[in-house]
C-alpha cells in the first residue's frame, strides 16, 4: 500500500476499536487517543465507575466485563460487535518470588494476561473473516517477555506467551488480511508501574539501565499502539516492538 506524504497521517475514520483494560493506565489513554484519531471506541472495564467517567469524557461506547472470566471475556467481544481494531490491554501485576509463588496467582495471571487474549482475538477476528475485511490486534505485552526480573514470575510468564501468540495468530491471521503484534514497554508510571518501581532501591537500577533517564509515560505507549494499528504500518506483523527507551540496548 502507498502512502503519500500528504495522507501520511493517523486516521481511524468508520473504525471500531475495542480495547480492554480502558478503565485505567495505559488502556484508557490508548481510548482517548484512538477517539482522537477518530475511532468509534469501545471500551471495556471490570470497574463501571471508570468507564463512565471515560465516557463522559470521549463519548465511548463501554462495556463492564471481567476478562479474567473466559466466558465473560467471549459475551463482551461478541457484545462488542463489528470490530476493525483490537487492543488487548488488560492484564494484572501480582508481584511473588519464585519460590513463594501461589498456584492461584499463576493461574489467574495466565487467565487475564494471556487467556484473554486468545478468546476476546478469537471473537473479534473471526468476525472480520466472516466480514471478509482485514484489521489490526495490538497485544501490550511487556519488557519481561525478554528480561528475567525478580519477583515477577507468572508476569513474566504470561507476557512471553502473549509474545508467542500474538506470533502465532500473525502467521494464522496474515492471510485474512488482519495484522497482529505486541508492544513491549519498559516500566510505565500507571498506578500499578508506581506501586511496583517507586522503591529507589529497586527502581533505581532500572533506570539507570534506560539512556533516556526516564521511565515511561502512558501516552508515550498509546502513541506506539495507535501507529502499530494504523495503515502507516501496514507490513508490521508478528513483531514484537520493544518501546524501553534504550534498555535493551545497554
Amino acid at each position: 500500500m502507498k502512502i503519500e506524504p500528504s495522507t501520511q497521517k493517523i486516521d481511524f475514520k468508520n473504525r471500531r476499536a475495542l480495547v480492554t483494560g480502558a478503565g485505567k493506565g495505559i488502556g484508557r489513554d490508548i481510548a482517548i487517543m484512538l477517539q482522537g484519531f477518530n475511532a468509534r471506541v469501545v471500551a471495556v472495564s471490570r470497574t463501571r465507575s471508570d468507564l463512565e467517567a471515560l465516557r463522559g469524557e470521549i463519548g465511548c461506547e463501554t462495556i463492564v466485563a471481567d476478562v479474567g472470566d473466559a466466558n465473560d471475556a467471549r459475551r463482551m467481544a461478541e457484545q462488542a460487535g463489528d470490530i476493525d481494531l483490537l487492543v488487548n490491554n488488560a492484564a494484572v501485576a501480582i508481584l511473588e518470588s519464585f519460590l513463594e509463588t501461589r498456584v492461584e496467582s499463576w493461574d489467574y495471571t495466565m487467565a487475564v494476561n494471556l487467556r484473554a487474549a486468545l478468546v476476546v482475538s478469537q471473537v473479534v477476528a473471526k468476525g472480520m473473516i466472516r466480514r471478509g475485511v482485514g484489521g489490526s490486534i495490538v497485544n501490550v505485552s511487556s519488557m519481561s517477555s525478554f528480561q528475567a526480573l525478580p519477583d515477577h514470575a507468572a508476569y513474566a510468564a504470561s507476557k512471553a506467551g502473549l509474545d508467542q501468540l500474538s506470533k502465532v495468530m500473525a502467521v494464522e491471521l496474515g492471510p485474512h488480511g488482519i495484522r497482529v503484534n505486541s508492544i513491549n514497554p519498559t516500566v510505565v508510571l500507571t498506578e500499578m508501574g508506581k506501586r511496583a518501581w517507586s522503591d529507589p532501591k529497586k527502581g533505581g537500577p532500572m533506570l539507570a539501565r534506560i539512556p533516556l533517564k526516564r521511565f515511561a509515560e502512558c501516552e508515550d505507549i498509546a502513541s506506539v499502539v495507535c501507529f502499530v494499528l494504523s495503515d502507516a504500518a501496514a507490513m508490521v506483523n508478528g513483531l514484537a516492538l520493544r518501546v524501553d527507551g534504550g534498555f535493551w540496548a545497554t
